[in-house]
């Protein structure tokens, strides 16, 4: 048996012309027939450090009978000088994640996924208890089951009050083992309420988007922190909007 929510996150490889740049990961979010890539906004355009792929490649399953079997999928990030996806600020700056469009009669015949919905969102307005166990769904430093090109779930804890914008900011704290290539993560949590016919019973929080470290830090005597920003996914609502 597969479960459903990996089958929503997929592989993220970004490139300028053949040059590969970085590796992240994003999720397909589906509204009203329309199909969706979400990831983080740095992935696809980071003005301090240069980062501006022209394309990115995601993997695709085309047989539930044998997932080892896949493709590569690219997706330009322009057309006519313009950029293809959709961001939005709110009232700190840009929210860190983006929504692209997917051409359904581009991709295989044969396509297996599974996508979130309006359905799977938790309103920032809703009681998330503090300490409550949380997944991120990705691919640390690239990392999967090559075997059947699946993420993996990182466990993680809720470290600030959900619903209040950390320092000011359209995120909340999870304690988490993150790395590198999880950007753009799915951030969920399992639904109660779901039925035993639900094909995706899971609540999507938020998208992953950094971790967060503290100034004071000493690399030598201290830890790393393990704290991580997780932007609000009900911004997606707007952001599709």
């Amino acid at each position: 048996m597969i479960e459903p929510v990996l089958m929503t996150t997929v592989r993220i490889s970004t490139f300028d012309g053949q040059i590969g740049l970085t590796n992240a990961t994003g999720f397909f979010f589906e509204q009203g027939g329309v199909l969706q890539l979400i990831s983080s906004r740095h992935v696809v355009f980071e003005e301090p450090s240069g980062h501006r792929p022209d394309r990115i490649e995601i993997e695709l399953h085309v047989s539930l009978d044998d997932l080892g079997q896949s493709i590569n999928f690219s997706i330009p990030l322009y057309r006519n000088g313009k950029n293809v996806w959709r961001e939005i600020k709110d009232s700190a700056g840009w929210v860190d994640f983006v929504a692209i469009d997917i051409d359904k009669d581009a991709l295989p015949e044969t396509f297996f996924y599974t996508a979130f919905s309006p359905a799977h969102l938790v309103s920032s307005s809703q009681r998330i208890e503090i300490g409550s166990t949380l997944l991120v769904i990705g691919y640390p430093l690239g990392f999967e089951d090559t075997l059947h090109h699946l993420p993996v779930a990182r466990q993680a804890g809720l470290a600030s009050s959900y619903g209040l914008r950390f320092r000011g900011q359209g995120y909340f704290l999870v304690d988490a083992r993150t790395h590198r290539g999880i950007s753009g993560a799915p951030v969920v949590m399992q639904n109660p309420k779901a039925g035993l016919d639900d094909p995706l019973p899971w609540r999507l929080l938020g998208v992953h988007s950094s971790r967060l470290e503290a100034f004071s830090r000493d690399p030598v005597q201290d830890e790393i922190l393990g704290l991580n920003a997780v932007w609000y996914a009900d911004a997606l609502t707007a952001l599709i909007e």
